[in-house]
C-alpha cells in the first residue's frame, strides 16, 4: 500500500503553458504504478495535487508560481446577490449524484461543450477515449452530478469525494443554456452537498490571477490558497 513517504514522483520536460502565453511549464506526476486510495488521494489534494483520470499531478515550474491551489470553506460561505440569482434562475432543475462511468449521453454533452466553448483548448477535438481517460479512469469514490431540465440532461459535473471535502474536477453543460450560468450553479450545488455531508472544504483546483477564465473561482468567498505549504485566506486583488 502506497503512502506519502513511499510515493515516487516524476517531472515532465518543460512544455508550453496551457494558461499563460509565452511561458513554459513543468508538471510533477505521482508514479502511475502507485496505488492511490481515498486517504492518500485526500492527503495529496491537501498538498495541492489534482486528479486527471488515473494521473495525479501538480505544477512544478522553476521560475513561476502562478498556479495556486484554492479551496472553499463551505461552512463560512454565503452566496452573494449574483449567486442567489443563479440559484433562483435554476430552481426548476433536478440534480442527482451517480457513480462516474461512461455513457453515450454524457459524452454527447461533453463533446458539444468542448466543440462550442473550447475549440482553442487542449481537449479539442473531443473523443470518447479522451472523455473516459479524463473523467472515468482512475475513479476513487468519484461521482457525476447530473443536472436535468424537464427530464433532459443539460449539465454534468465530475466530483470526487475526499476525507475532508469534495473536489470539483470538471463541469460541462449545454452551451445553448449559457444564460443559466450552469457552471456557477454546479459549484453552488457542490458547496451545499459538502455541507450536507459534514465536509469542510470544496477544492476548486488551480487559480491563476492572470488567467481570465479562472476569475470565477474567486467570486466564491471565503476562498483559501495553498502557499508555502499552508492554507490561508486569499485576497485576489
Amino acid at each position: 500500500m502506497s503512502n506519502l513517504r513511499t510515493l515516487v514522483f516524476f517531472a515532465t520536460p518543460p512544455h508550453d503553458c496551457s494558461y499563460l502565453p509565452d511561458r513554459e511549464a513543468t508538471t510533477m506526476f505521482v508514479d502511475p504504478r502507485a496505488h492511490i486510495d481515498k486517504k492518500l488521494y485526500s492527503q495529496l489534494t491537501a498538498l495541492g495535487f489534482r486528479r486527471s483520470g488515473s494521473h495525479y499531478y501538480r505544477p512544478h515550474c522553476e521560475q513561476c508560481n502562478a498556479c495556486i491551489p484554492v479551496r472553499l470553506k463551505v461552512d463560512d460561505f454565503s452566496p452573494d446577490r449574483s449567486q442567489r440569482r443563479v440559484l433562483k434562475k435554476n430552481s426548476d432543475l433536478q440534480c442527482t449524484m451517480v457513480p462516474a462511468t461512461f455513457a453515450e449521453r454524457y459524452y454527447q454533452l461533453y463533446a458539444n461543450y468542448i466543440e462550442q466553448r473550447h475549440e482553442d483548448g487542449d481537449m479539442y477535438p473531443p473523443s470518447r477515449e479522451q472523455f473516459t481517460s479524463f473523467l472515468v479512469d482512475g475513479a476513487t469514490d468519484s461521482w457525476f452530478l447530473e443536472i436535468h431540465k424537464d427530464g433532459q440532461l443539460v449539465g454534468l459535473a465530475a466530483v470526487d469525494l475526499l476525507d475532508d471535502g469534495l473536489s470539483a474536477i470538471y463541469t460541462v453543460f449545454d452551451p445553448d443554456l449559457e444564460n443559466r450560468s450552469l457552471g456557477t450553479y454546479a459549484i453552488l450545488w457542490q458547496i451545499e452537498e459538502a455541507r450536507r455531508r459534514g465536509l469542510p472544504h470544496l477544492y476548486l483546483g488551480y487559480w491563476i490571477k492572470q488567467c481570465r477564465k479562472m476569475n470565477y473561482k474567486t467570486r466564491f468567498r471565503p476562498i483559501e490558497a495553498l502557499r508555502d505549504g499552508h492554507w490561508r485566506e486569499l485576497d485576489p486583488r
